[in-house]
Formats: C-alpha cells, structure tokens, sequence
C-alpha cells in the first residue's frame, strides 16, 4: 500500500511517500481503507521530534512508528478476531496510535464508531482528535451547562471551531477571539460575541468569563486572570514551548498557581475515549457541530499539509485525502 512515511525527525521534507506493506489486524483490531485522515499540530510535533519531551513516547532517535497521523475515517475492510460490533463495508472514523497517512490502517475496534448519515469522508475524518479536546474541556474539565460564560481563543482553529460549537450545544454564551479575517466565520459557528484581538484585548475590557479555553496562550497567565470570573476556570491548551519541555513550564505554573487561588487552572491531556466519539456522532448527527475544512491534500502532498498546519493559522481542519 501507498503511505506517506517517515525514517526520521524533521522538517516536512522527511517525509516521503512509499510502498509499505499492508497491515493485518489483530485481536480486536478493524482494517480501514482509509478516504480520508487529518492533520493537527501535535502530529506536526511527533514528525520534527521536538519539543524533545515528545520522544519520550515516540521513539528516543527515530519515530517508533514511522507512519504519521492519528485521526481516519473511511470503510473497514476486513476485522480481528472478537471484533463483532463492526463489519466490512462498515463506514467509520476515529483515530489510530499507528499512523493514519496511509491507503490502510489497522484500529482497535473501541477507538472507531459509525459516520453519521449525510457527513462526508473528508468531515469525518476531521473530527476525532481536535473535536474530543474540545469537549473534554468544556464538559469534563469545567463543567459546561446553560447560563455559563465561555470566552474560546483560538475561535477559528481546529480545537476552537469546535469548542464554540460544543459550548453553544451545552447552552453557554460564548465569545470567540479570533483575527479580523476570521470574525464572520466564529460567528457562523454561533458564538454569541466575538473579539478581534487585533483590534481589542480581552484582557482589558473588563468583561468576566466562567470558563476561559486558551487554545493561543498568547498572554501571560496573570493576565487571562484578570478576565476570569473570581471562581472561574482557566484551561490552558497550546501544545506550544520551550524546545526541550514545551508546555510543561506554562502547566507546572498554572497547577501551582491554582494552590493560591480560587480560580481553577486547569490544563489538561486530553484522552481519547469511545464515548467522545459516541457523544460527537450524536452532536454530529443533529448538525449542532459542523467541521470546519480549510484545506485537502491528496496524499502525496502530506509534507505540504504540515507544512501548512506548523504556520498555526489554519481555519479549521486541515485534511489529507486517500
């Protein structure tokens, strides 16, 4: 099979696209042909090996697996052994921990769940691991019900497309920050106000938010703060940092902080679970969220597509297809 792969860390230009041989599921595992698979900025970080603390997981010297991605959708091919739930024809998305980039990819069976009806390939598979960061934070993480105050940085990007959408489903009033060329696009996505902080900072205008999901962290955490309501909750949640630690400076700061403080900082890992996607499928299915494509890519050009994601101004979901 075609797949784009990877024998080292780098820039894009390590990766290449190759004939690899095609996987055989295992013991719960499902074969997808794949259609479709995203991209997002921590895949972007697994590829260049840095910051280094990423290796730590990925492979010391060279990526343990040497073909990138996480999120697919597309249709199984063939399934493991104790595989029941699902068939082949079966249309599917989810994410996969050995690589997605690839014509075939073999997932556990509890980490893919049906397309719903009318959504695309190309949607699907934009969904999995952006979209399940949202919702954690919003509903996991700081509780989001009707009559909460939600401000979204970020409001335009892969993370915070959805997370408006979700915090709206949730029956919060939100506010997006965003530059002034995406200010129409937030508010299609139904937030309530939206900030162009090109022109104004939400940190000074003396409105209070419940729940802050600082998806820039452009600004100083003491800053964030002051827009904090005095019992708020602060999510911190840029992959970004140092080149050795990356965020884990900004997190061990902010877990320290929140000892001193009513206010709650509260970064977080976001884990992948069935039930994200259960619960996005549904939220799916009733058109409360809609992915956000700003561009494809056919396979070949994937180094291209992280090139494009590394700039960190992507409208939405950048998806490469198979």
């Amino acid at each position: 099979m075609r797949a784009a792969v990877q024998r080292r860390y780098g820039p894009p230009s390590v990766l290449e696209s190759s004939e690899v041989g095609l996987p055989l599921p295992g013991r719960g595992d499902v074969l997808v042909k794949v259609g479709a698979a995203s991209v997002h900025p921590g895949d972007y970080f697994v590829m260049t090996g840095e910051p280094y603390v990423v290796r730590l997981a990925f492979g010391l010297r060279r990526p343990r697996h040497g073909i990138p991605g996480r999120d697919l959708a597309g249709v199984v091919a063939a399934v493991g052994k104790d595989v029941t739930a699902l068939g082949p024809g079966d249309e599917v998305f989810g994410w996969s921990t050995a690589g997605t980039l690839a014509e075939y990819a073999c997932v556990p069976a509890d980490s893919l769940v049906s397309v719903p009806a009318g959504l695309s390939v190309v949607d699907a598979a934009a969904v999995p691991t952006s979209a399940i960061a949202a919702l954690q934070a919003l509903r996991e993480i700081a509780d989001v019900r009707p009559g909460r105050t939600v401000l979204v940085t970020g409001a335009s990007g892969g993370v915070g497309s959805f997370a408006v959408q979700i915090a709206k489903a949730f029956g919060a009033e939100v506010t997006g920050v965003c530059s002034t060329r995406n200010v129409d696009l937030v508010r299609s996505l139904g937030a309530d106000y939206v900030v162009d902080y090109t022109r104004t900072d939400f940190t000074r205008t003396g409105k209070r938010y419940d729940v802050i999901l600082d998806n820039v962290e452009a600004q100083p955490l003491a800053a964030v703060r002051r827009a904090l309501t005095p019992t708020g909750v602060l999510i911190p949640n840029s992959g970004r940092g140092g080149r050795w630690l990356g965020p884990l400076g900004r997190i061990v700061k902010a877990r320290v902080l929140s000892g001193f403080t009513r206010q709650q900082l509260k970064p977080f890992l976001s884990v992948e679970k069935r039930r994200h996607l259960l619960t996005l499928a549904d939220l799916l299915a009733t058109r409360q969220v809609t992915p956000v494509i700003d561009r494809t890519y056919p396979l070949d050009e994937a180094a291209d597509a992280l090139a494009y994601v590394a700039g960190g101004h992507t409208r939405g979901k950048v998806v490469i297809t198979v």
